[in-house]
């Protein structure tokens, strides 16, 4: 297929790299253009300028303001869509505001889906993500090429939006998960009790999980390098309040968690991992790696 890629960053450029190993021709826009050189790939000037010639349009970019540059301002895909093109959007961003310019897609002949992932960054470079999808089914069985090049397996989740929904119900629990577990492990340590033995106590026990499993050698070496950052876990973490507003569902330990993750991005630790939320914990305990947050730290909650 001829593929337009927007959005080479962290999880994008290894997105399209594998659209390319796997033989489709593929062309990629960054909005910073250092980013859109990917061997395989031909860079283009403008989003719009990408959707002439393409099959398909494939997104995978951070936002909801984001989404809408790209897709409605100036040389943005809806201007330049033709009847067929298939935009497909990894981004994680609000199930309204997707269905929103799905409605915009298909008056032009045009059909979009949401599409988002899961897997960080360690799964779109191995092309081993799982895509949680919305949309019509018949696109997304077209696209059934181009999600084996990128990932391992497809969950079609109904209509637009639902596959957004369902991200960002994921991404509730991953956030809780991992933030209770860190609570944990904060209270033993404080109590004398080393991170590894508390590891391998979770490991060994109904506690066990593959949240804890896939950041263990993180908290183990203190590599808190984003695969997925905080700064887009605390964006996560704000839809997944919009949306449970607009679905009129209360979720009060994600409102607290909510509070954690904002202090951290105001102590620098938003490109960082969301697995260095561990250190803002151990900073308010007094413990050692506590060190990696600089200033004077506090919960509007205390």
């Amino acid at each position: 297929m001829n593929i337009t890629f927007l959005g080479t960053g962290i999880m994008g450029a290894p997105m399209a790299a594998n659209l390319a190993r796997a033989g489709h021709t593929v062309r990629v826009w960054n909005r910073t253009p250092e980013k859109a050189v990917i061997k395989g790939t031909t860079p283009v000037d403008t989003p719009a300028l990408g959707v002439a010639g393409a099959d398909v349009v494939w997104m995978c970019v951070s936002d909801n303001a984001a989404i809408d540059e790209i897709l409605g301002g100036a040389n943005g895909v809806l201007e330049a869509a033709h009847e067929g093109l298939i935009v497909a959007d990894s981004s994680t961003i609000s199930p309204r505001v997707s269905r929103a310019w799905a409605e915009k897609f298909a008056a032009r002949g045009a059909t979009m889906i949401d599409c988002p992932v899961t897997g960080s960054r360690d799964g779109a470079q191995a092309a081993k993500l799982i895509f949680i999808v919305g949309g019509p089914q018949e696109t997304v069985e077209k696209l059934d090429p181009l999600f084996k090049a990128m990932g391992q397996r497809v969950f079609y989740m109904g209509g637009n939006g639902m596959g957004l929904a369902t991200k960002l119900s994921m991404n509730l629990n991953i956030a809780l998960i991992y933030q209770g577990f860190c609570e944990g492990l904060v209270l033993a340590e404080k109590s004398g009790i080393p991170a590894e033995r508390m590891l391998e106590i979770v490991g060994a026990t109904m506690l066990r999980s593959g949240v804890v499993d896939y950041k263990a050698d993180a908290i183990r070496n203190r590599d808190f390098q984003a695969r997925f950052p905080l700064k887009l876990m605390l964006k996560d973490i704000r839809l997944m309040l919009d949306h449970a507003r607009e679905m009129r569902v209360k979720l009060p330990a994600l409102e607290t968690v909510e509070e954690v993750y904002e202090v951290a991005a105001e102590e620098g630790l938003g490109e960082l991992d969301f697995a260095a939320t561990l250190s803002l914990l151990e900073k308010w305990a007094g413990l050692p790696g506590g060190d990696l947050v600089g200033g004077d730290s506090t919960l509007a909650a205390d």
